[in-house]
Parts: structure tokens; C-alpha cells; sequence
């Protein structure tokens, strides 16, 4: 197994990179599809028609942009998700290109059943039909570059959606991985500096880390089993339940209801709404901020609203998963932005990235000083926050802050997030659930802060700092004496502020622990 997924990959088993036909074949496949595409756009600077009067006028940018999202959506499902995280990336893509991406959408025509029935005989084995009822195989429930998804009844009645990957997906993604690996190697030899700020194969490895799971249906099945428990203290947010899993089917419970996109405005009260769109978003900040696992795809069509005012999160595929130190800084992010604090934005974003040779630290600082107050009150029908999250990317960038690979798939879950809570309820401030569920979110910080793990880590970094002080110490006063010591004083109001606030949280935990025993 080993060896045929590191052939696909374009490595040998041990890792290095080897020249191997899936590898050449979706290069080459790359190729002509951007070729085509280059072609176009040469016959078209050369052939420009005459406005028709009437006829709404199509700026040669605009058709550059369309360009470029039917060839992403050519391409595959890789390309796909690549494009939908550069729509949010204003640092260095146009805003016109990032506005066509926005709309980039995984729908593929619709195969045969027949193409089918080989893979799922591989994983249930001969008499599959056996198992259901009933099974729909005329039309599909929906069809995208990986899968396709039936309709069916199990033998004790339970309706289900039964996915299954297509024949020749797994081995493609892969191989578009290879071919995206060598642009990433020449993007950092040709532009070393941009490459600073933007890592582009650190970028692609976070990505193509989410997506490992799409190709996998056991590991989405995980993904979904720990959706279902996170979900359970909401009542309106619903996961399904997996059924059966292998890795190229899996059957869950039937999802009921329409996406979001197309709920109409006399479907649900406004209350409804409000309830869910509220509990949707407290959902996913407690995935960002608690779990530090979340759904990284949660676009209107993977959320489904049914009659009865429940909202069902489907499609596990793609999860995000970032570390404490991550999640702590984009909540200081977000924190910053609710309460209308730029500063504290801004040393929060930089402490999730890095400095470079060329930073402005004051100059961002002040950008987002300028910035924040402009965002904070507004609800989702006056302002994009996923867009105003990346306005905050686009000022790092431009003030040679590097930012760490994780906020792209952060922050397409955020911008995912908002348009469909914009289709469920637009009048909702996003700043204000933040502030709503803040004071739970810390509440589970504490706990955590307070758990047994947490104190051991706690007390190695007291014994580790103690064990490495008299010889700080001693260098300190060598500096001194030598005149070689410099103080920087940079304005750290809030960090004292926020470590004061986590250290009494702390202290509260410990207090309960202490009450509990």
C-alpha cells in the first residue's frame, strides 16, 4: 500500500521523488488545460466584438477572471479548494480574479450507476444490495469530482445516503499534489522575497493535509462521529450518523432538509432563523477556539436546514486542525475585532506569524488601528467579516509580516461560515455572537487550562526556566558590562492584559479542581 500511494504521489517508498506516469499524466493534463486557457485569452485580446446596444457590458477582466474558474473547475477537485482559499487571499490576488473564485463550486457530471457497482462490490462485497431495501441508483442526491451520492433504505427501514468515491479520483488528487509541490519549489527559487511573507508549499501542505481525509471515507467517518459529539450541546445543529464506512464508501443517516442557499423567505420564522444562524456560528467558534478541530467546508450547499428548524452539517471530508497556540491567536484576532480594538488585533495576528527582515510592525499596528472601527458594528447584510479578515491578511502582507499557512484554511472557514449564516439570518452580527459565546469559550479554556496535562506542561516550563536562569542571568550581566545590552520597548499593553485574564482563568480552574476533590 505504501508503495502505490508513493507511486502516485511521484515518490518512491522511501520518500524521494521519482518521475512516475499518474505524476506526468495530471501534469500534462495541467498543462494543456492552462494552455488552452492562455490561447484563449490571445484569441480574444484579437477578436474583441463590438458592444451590442443593451447588452451589459463584460470588461476584459472579467472574462480573464471566468477564465480562470472554469479551468480550476477542469482541473479537479484539488484545484477547486485552491481556488476557493485564494478568493480569500486580497494580499496578492486581484480583487476582481477572487471575486469570480468565490463562486468556484465541485459539481461534476453526473457518471453512470454501472461506473459504480465495481467499487462498491471491492467494499461490500457481492450481494451489496443485499443490505438495502431500496436503493435509488436512477438519480443521484448530488454529484461532485470525488463522489457521487444515492438515496436508499436499509433492510430495517432506515433511509441513508450512501457515498461513493469515483473510479480514478484518489490517484488523481494525488498526483495533482506532486505537480503542485514543483510550482511551490519554483515559486520560492524565482521569488524569494514574496515567498517571505507567503509560503506557498507550506499554504499547500495545510490543504492538502484538510483534503487528506476527502480521499479516505473511514477518516471522514471519524471526522463525522466527532462532529455528531460536538454538536450534541446545540439544539439545533445536527450531524449525521455513520452507518457504514470503508474507504471508498460510506453510508450515513439521510440527511433531511434543502441548502441553505435555497431556503426561501417564508420558510421558518425569523426566530427560527436567528436561533440557528446564532447556534451555527457558536458551533464553529467552539470547533476554531475549544476543540481546535473544525469543519473547514462549511459552505451553504454542506448545510442543510430542514422543516423543522434543525440545521444538518454534512460532508466531513475536509477538516481543519490547528494547534493551541493557533487557536489563541486568531480568538485574540477576533476578540480584537468584536471588541473594536486594533491594537490588540494586531499583536495578536503577529504573534500567529512571524516578523520578516523588512517588517513594518508600527505601520500594520496602524493599518489596523484605521481598519477596525469600520467592522466591528456591522451585520452580515452590510459587510463581508470573512472579506474583512483578509483585509487584515492583505495589510500583514503588505508590511512584511509572514502569516502562518493555517489562516488560509481559517480563513476560508470563516468566509464559508458567514455566507451561509448570510443565507439562514443576514442581520446577524457576527461580532456579536462572538461576544455571546465568548464567556463560554472561556469557561472551556479554563478547564483546560486547569486539566492535569496542562499543569504537568505547566510545571516542566517552571523547572525548565528555573534549570536555564543563573546562566541567562549570568549573560545578561556580561551584556551589561560590555555595554552590548539592548532594551526594546514595544507597546504590550495587551499582551499583559490577555496574560493577566488567561493566568486568572487559570487560577479559577484550579480553584474548582481543588473544590471538586
Amino acid at each position: 500500500m505504501r508503495d502505490r500511494t508513493a507511486h502516485l504521489l511521484g515518490t518512491s517508498a522511501n520518500g524521494e521523488e521519482g518521475e512516475v506516469p499518474m505524476a506526468e499524466r495530471r501534469a500534462r493534463h495541467t498543462a494543456h488545460v492552462l494552455a488552452r486557457l492562455g490561447i484563449e485569452e490571445v484569441f480574444r485580446a484579437g477578436h474583441r466584438r463590438p458592444q451590442v446596444d443593451g447588452e451589459p457590458q463584460t470588461s476584459g477582466e472579467q472574462y480573464r477572471a471566468r477564465a480562470i474558474r472554469q479551468a480550476l473547475e477542469q482541473l479537479g477537485p484539488l484545484y477547486v479548494k485552491i481556488g476557493q482559499i485564494l478568493s480569500t487571499r486580497p494580499d496578492f490576488v486581484p480583487d476582481h480574479i477572487r471575486e469570480e473564485l468565490a463562486l468556484l463550486t465541485d459539481q461534476a457530471t453526473v457518471r453512470p450507476f454501472a461506473t459504480f457497482v465495481p467499487t462498491l462490490e471491492a467494499e461490500l462485497g457481492a450481494g451489496w444490495r443485499e443490505s438495502f431495501s431500496s436503493f435509488d441508483a436512477g438519480r443521484p442526491l448530488g454529484a461532485a469530482s470525488l463522489a457521487q451520492v444515492y438515496n436508499a433504505t436499509l433492510r430495517d427501514g432506515t433511509p441513508c445516503a450512501v457515498k461513493i468515491q469515483r473510479p480514478g479520483s484518489h490517484g488523481s488528487v494525488l498526483g495533482d499534489m506532486a505537480v503542485l509541490r514543483r510550482v511551490t519549489r519554483v515559486i520560492q527559487r524565482l521569488a524569494p522575497r514574496f515567498s517571505e511573507a507567503i509560503d506557498t508549499r507550506a499554504m499547500l501542505d495545510v490543504v492538502f493535509r484538510a483534503m487528506g481525509d476527502e480521499l479516505d471515507f473511514t477518516r471522514e467517518a471519524v471526522n463525522m462521529k466527532a462532529g455528531r459529539k460536538a454538536a450534541k450541546e446545540f439544539k439545533t445543529i445536527k450531524v449525521p450518523k455513520v452507518l457504514v464506512a470503508t474507504p471508498r464508501v460510506l453510508i450515513q443517516t439521510l440527511a433531511d432538509g434543502q441548502a441553505a442557499h435555497r431556503l426561501k423567505d417564508n420558510e421558518l420564522s425569523r426566530k427560527q432563523r436567528k436561533k440557528i444562524a446564532h447556534e451555527f456560528v457558536a458551533f464553529m467558534l467552539k470547533g476554531f477556539f475549544v476543540d481546535r478541530t473544525f469543519h473547514a467546508d462549511p459552505h451553504s450547499g454542506n448545510v442543510l436546514i430542514s422543516p423543522d428548524g434543525k440545521a444538518h452539517v454534512i460532508d466531513w471530508g475536509m477538516v481543519g486542525r490547528i494547534d493551541r497556540s493557533m487557536s489563541a491567536g486568531m480568538l485574540g484576532t477576533m476578540i480584537g475585532m468584536a471588541y473594536n480594538d486594533g491594537p490588540a488585533l494586531a499583536q495578536a495576528w503577529i504573534q500567529m506569524g512571524s516578523t520578516t527582515p523588512w517588517s513594518d510592525v508600527g505601520g500594520f499596528t496602524a493599518d489596523i488601528a484605521r481598519f477596525v472601527p469600520h467592522v466591528t458594528n456591522a451585520s452580515l447584510a452590510e459587510l463581508n467579516f470573512g472579506v474583512a479578515l483578509t483585509a487584515v491578511l492583505a495589510f500583514s502582507t503588505k508590511r512584511g509580516i509572514q502569516t502562518t499557512p493555517n489562516v488560509s484554511i481559517l480563513g476560508k472557514a470563516v468566509a464559508n461560515m458567514e455566507g451561509t449564516v448570510r443565507h439562514i439570518h443576514a442581520d446577524l452580527k457576527l461580532s456579536d455572537s462572538i461576544r455571546d459565546v465568548l464567556q463560554d469559550i472561556l469557561l472551556d479554556l479554563a478547564r483546560d487550562l486547569g486539566s492535569p496535562e496542562q499543569l504537568a506542561q505547566y510545571g516542566l516550563h517552571t523547572l525548565r526556566t528555573l534549570t536555564q536562569g543563573p546562566g541567562q542571568g549570568i549573560r545578561v550581566l556580561n551584556d551589561v558590562a560590555d555595554r552590548q545590552l539592548t532594551v526594546h520597548n514595544h507597546t504590550r499593553f495587551h499582551d499583559t492584559r490577555y496574560s493577566k485574564a488567561a493566568a486568572a482563568l487559570a487560577l479559577v480552574a484550579l480553584g474548582r479542581r481543588r473544590r471538586q476533590r
